[in-house]
Formats: C-alpha cells, sequence, structure tokens
C-alpha cells in the first residue's frame, strides 16, 4: 500500500444479502447510512437489484454513484469482444472510484450476496487492492437465501456440496452433479434447458427444486422437472440436497 493511503478514503465491499432488505447485515447497515458515496452495478436503462436492496438503508445526503455495465447477455461470455468490454468496463470503473477515494471519500461498492463469492466486486477489488484501504464486509450468499427460502437442508453429516456455474458443458454437468452429495447450480439464464437435462442425465431430478429470486417478493420455488422452457432471470438457482447422515 503507498503512502497516500492513510490520506484517502477507505473502500468498503459491502455484501447486501439476496434481496430481501432485512437480511442487511447490521454492519452493512450501519456503513451505507454514513458513507458519502454508495457506488452499485446495474445494467444500462435498469436501477438493478443492489439499488432496490440498500435504497432501504443509505442516507438521503449520500451520492449514488451507478456503474453500468456496456453489455450483459447481448454477447457470448466467451466472445472475445465480451472480455474485452468488460475489462474496460472495470478498469474505467475502478479509476471512477479511485477519483473518490483520492478525494479523501469513502466509498461503498455494494453487490447482492456476498463480495467475494461470484461478484462483479472482485474484479474492482484487485485494481485497487495495493492502492487504497479496503474493508470488506461479508453477506448473506444467494444460495443460502434460496434454500432458506425453500425450506430444503442443503447438506447433511459428511455430504460434499459443490456449486457449479451453468455455464459448463452439459457432460461437466452430468460428472459434477452426479458425483455431488449435494449441489447448487448458479447463472442459469439461457442454460436452463441444458442444466435440466443433466440433472436428469444424472439422476438427480426428483430432489432438485428451482428457486427463482429467493428471499424477494418476486420468489418462485417449483421442482426443476415442472420449470418452463425459456430463459431464467439472473436471479436464480437450482439445489439439489444431500442426504448424509442423518441420525
Amino acid at each position: 500500500m503507498n503512502a497516500t493511503a492513510t490520506t484517502s478514503g477507505c473502500l468498503y465491499g459491502v455484501g447486501l444479502g439476496p434481496g430481501d432488505p432485512e437480511l442487511v447485515t447490521v454492519k452493512a447497515a450501519k456503513i451505507l447510512k454514513t458513507v458519502p458515496i454508495v457506488a452499485y452495478f446495474a445494467k444500462k436503462g435498469a436501477n438493478g437489484r443492489a439499488r432496490a436492496i440498500f435504497g432501504h438503508w443509505v442516507s438521503g445526503s449520500s451520492q449514488q454513484l451507478p456503474l453500468l455495465y456496456p453489455v450483459t447477455t447481448e454477447l457470448h461470455f466467451r466472445d472475445p469482444a465480451y472480455t474485452a468490454q468488460l475489462r474496460c468496463f472495470y478498469s474505467k470503473s475502478a479509476d471512477s472510484i479511485a477519483a473518490h477515494l483520492l478525494a479523501g471519500q469513502d466509498v461503498a461498492l455494494v453487490c447482492e450476496g456476498d463480495p467475494f463469492f461470484y461478484g462483479s466486486f472482485i474484479h474492482l477489488f484487485v485494481r485497487l487492492r495495493t492502492r487504497f484501504k479496503i474493508e470488506i464486509i461479508p453477506g448473506v450468499t444467494g444460495m443460502s437465501g434460496c434454500w432458506s427460502a425453500a425450506k430444503t437442508p442443503i447438506a447433511w453429516g459428511d455430504d460434499v456440496l459443490n456449486v457449479l456455474p451453468g455455464t459448463l458443458s452439459h457432460a461437466d454437468l452430468v460428472r459434477f452433479v452426479g458425483a455431488s452429495g449435494a449441489a447448487v447450480i448458479i447463472k442459469i439464464g439461457a442454460n436452463l434447458a441444458k442444466i435440466r437435462a443433466a440433472v436428469g442425465e444424472a439422476g438427480r431430478m426428483q430432489a432438485a427444486l428451482y428457486v427463482e429470486h429467493g428471499t424477494s417478493d418476486a420468489q418462485t420455488i417449483m421442482p426443476l422437472d415442472e420449470t418452463p422452457d425459456g430463459h431464467a432471470p439472473y436471479f436464480s438457482s437450482i439445489l439439489i440436497p444431500g442426504q448424509g447422515r442423518n441420525a
């Protein structure tokens, strides 16, 4: 950390939890009420889910700093153009936050779930961690919110829990789901049909649950084999509970 860090502001990576504003931690709420700058990620033309959550907690005097993704689903995530645009976006976002920190202002960069669990916050953290003081405020993960909302114990005894991105190939999903004691599949989106087929092929369909917008007002929970074809929302997960050792 360089010498300017002692006079610069602090960057807070604040986890907002899975969706219900009341699942924001006490520490996160305290920071959101006092910090002068609140930054958040969102898609162009939308406020984003994070803003809906932290809106219950921020001070009216705080400045909001939206960081708007240049692309989300318009390009495939393996397209080099997608990677190039996102890399540029994260660099510019880091510069924008750095300007406030260098001016001595603390900044809370918020994210759904936990900042270090598949969060966009990580991309800014690695760009700023050697220059500024950073504190991480952990949050309830989306998957924890989903299995709690579904009232589904996810792992018992010596179950091994795998967290799988739905962007994996069909063959990899079959292999990992079949070998898991318990599994949570995230990043559903356009991968729903592929995931459903893989879970069926792995012989785990009977126990699999689909949870959409867990803990929020728009929450939907249903068996995976009853989900309609099509594109699932970003905030959706598939739960495959383990059996483990239960007394």
